[in-house]
């Protein structure tokens, strides 16, 4: 019998011209939490796809309670009990959570769906869950945190003897894995945030470049080693501060209020300085930010700039004013996925470029080339499409997107979501930039 409920051996995945996967080992203990960290691109999900059954790996061996399997699909793996919960859920938004749930393995008597029994099943999941909806609920009427609810469900509906979570949530993550691991299921889990490994895990294992770089007990291993293990140098500086003179008020809100929002919300902005806004989720944070930038409409308050009082109706009237928001889910709100990085960047100063109605393109062209290059994005040029790029990247294309244009005030809603630490690090050095160059954050 082995000591392990999964082994991988010298695992190799190739894809048209790259690597994905080079000569890499994993090992899961029984009823263990394991956390798998690297940077965006190091190959974690590709990994994650190999033990799935989505991708077939060149080279290399896969042990299951010790006996060596070969999945064919994702559906050999989901019947050898292996699930994995993603980050973002891949449902399907007009069928019931009932049916979410149990696709691809209903409850069948003489192979007809026994709809009355899958229902009650799905209850009693999400009743261990905590979940405040039912089976019966459309899918696409839910949250994304209602969804990953359901794929924990589904996960927990095929007797899943192994779960791979993504990032997610912290707290949601924490209950999550304690009723997990109250079942006897074993653990992978994959996360950018240092306290959740700390706090879930007893062993890590971190990738780098496609590589396995090594596997640590996490009581053992620092921060510093860790990151010096996932970026393979160390990061002296995570939290650069530059020494800037703070200079006049750019922004200030006063007893702003949406109601059912939030309420008499006051704060101000200098140039050359950085304010962060926390709380808890749910707090207001974002819907604060998304009234001063015009998305919603505030019921009372006021929001000056420069001392002078602006009306903001549209987001459109905040770029006039200088004032612009980097939203907190760069895929949907921040970027045209399938364009180009050049496009992407130009596209709120379009007008600039157009002449009698035809772009100028050599100059949109150098420009959006000068501003990536600026904050330093890693790209093969400015045609690559926005969804070929790493969180990091993608959010080093806001950034120069909102560079395009002449502004005062930079709102960053969680402006490193989801990136790794050594992008992390860049995407605040960017901000130190700023603030020298006298904008408000």
């Amino acid at each position: 019998m082995s000591e392990y409920v999964l082994e991988l051996k010298g695992i190799t995945k190739i894809f048209p011209g790259v690597k994905a996967l080079n000569n890499v080992q994993f090992q899961l203990k029984p009823g263990e939490v394991h956390a798998l960290m690297g940077e965006n691109g190091a190959g974690k999900s590709t990994f994650i796809k190999v033990i799935t059954g989505v991708h077939k790996a060149e080279e290399g061996e896969m042990y299951l309670f010790g006996e060596k399997v070969d999945f064919k699909g994702p559906k050999d793996a989901q019947e050898a009990g292996i699930a994995a919960v993603y980050q973002h859920p891949t449902s399907y938004p007009h069928l019931t959570v009932a049916e979410n749930i149990f696709m691809g393995h209903e409850i069948k008597k003489n192979h007809m769906i026994q709809w009355k029994a899958m229902n009650e099943e799905a209850n009693k999941l999400l009743k261990q869950l905590n979940a405040d909806f039912d089976s019966t609920a459309e899918m696409g009427t839910l949250s994304v945190a209602q969804q990953q609810m359901v794929e924990i469900a589904k996960a927990l509906s095929t007797n899943a003897k192994i779960v791979i979570l993504t990032k997610r949530e912290s707290e949601e993550l924490y209950r999550i894995v304690d009723q997990l691991k109250e079942k006897g299921v074993s653990i992978i889990f994959i996360s950018h945030r240092f306290e959740d490994m700390y706090r879930l895990a007893s062993r890590v294992t971190v990738f780098r470049d496609s590589q396995y770089i090594g596997t640590y007990d996490v009581d053992g291993i620092t921060n510093a080693d860790l990151i010096k293990a996932m970026v393979g140098r160390e990061i002296k500086d995570l939290f650069p501060k530059p020494e800037v003179k703070i200079g006049d008020e750019m922004l200030r809100i006063e007893h702003l209020s949406r109601t059912g929002y939030f309420k008499d919300v006051s704060f101000n902005v200098h140039a050359g300085e950085i304010v962060g806004l926390t709380g808890l989720v749910g707090a207001g944070r974002t819907e604060v930010v998304e009234s001063v930038c015009g998305i919603t409409t505030p019921d009372e308050g006021k929001v000056y700039l420069e001392g002078k009082e602006v009306h903001i109706k549209q987001p459109s009237d905040a770029m006039k004013e200088g004032i612009i928001l980097l939203p907190e889910d760069r895929q949907k709100e921040g970027l045209i996925m399938s364009w180009g990085l050049g496009r992407n960047v130009t596209l709120p100063t379009i007008s600039k470029y157009a002449k009698k109605g035809f772009n100028d393109e050599k100059t949109e062209r150098d420009l959006s080339k000068r501003l990536l290059e600026e904050v330093d994005t890693k790209a093969v040029d400015i045609f690559q499409p926005a969804s070929s790029l790493s969180g990091g990247n993608q959010q080093k294309v806001v950034v120069a997107k909102a560079l395009s244009q002449e502004m005062k005030v930079v709102i960053m809603d969680e402006p490193t979501k989801g990136v790794d630490v050594g992008a992390k690090a860049e995407i605040y050095a960017i901000m130190g930039d700023l603030a020298k160059k006298g904008y408000a954050i």
